[in-house]
């Protein structure tokens, strides 16, 4: 093997061991996996009916069709993911601007601040992995 060679082997593995290198792919699986896991929920309801996180007058403006709308919630978050998997660069944004979206939405509901905090954090996690994405993806 040349030197040249075992330089690049070696430089690999060092990028491979850095904190940075790891968090990203510990914030892209996360961003993978939830995603595509509370989307696919919005249709079986199995961690929670997620039609408690559309406030009423939005429910209203849907005609009543609430749980219907949550349905697309539910296809754009499984996109989301998947899309997390394939370009991090791009979807971390999208699902850092998902989670705004959320969070705005919780803070219509008296009694869910605590999840709109919460979300706040993986907003700000989903911003890590955009920039982390760039030099990592």
């Amino acid at each position: 093997m040349t030197a040249a060679g075992t330089s690049a082997k070696s430089s690999a593995a060092e990028s491979t061991s850095t904190a940075g290198y790891q968090a990203f792919h510990l914030l892209k699986f996360a961003f993978v996996v939830a995603p595509i896991a509370a989307g696919l929920d919005k249709f079986f309801h199995v961690l929670v009916n997620w039609d408690q996180y559309l406030p009423a007058f939005v429910n209203n403006m849907l005609g009543g069709h609430g749980h219907e709308f949550m349905y697309v919630v539910g296809v754009i978050e499984v996109v989301a993911g998947i899309g997390v998997f394939f370009r991090p660069k791009i979807f971390a944004y999208v699902v850092m601007l998902w989670l705004v979206a959320i969070i705005i939405n919780l803070l219509m509901i008296p009694g869910y601040f605590d999840v709109a905090l919460r979300d706040l954090g993986l907003a700000i996690a989903a911003l890590a992995l955009a920039r982390l994405s760039r030099e990592y993806a």
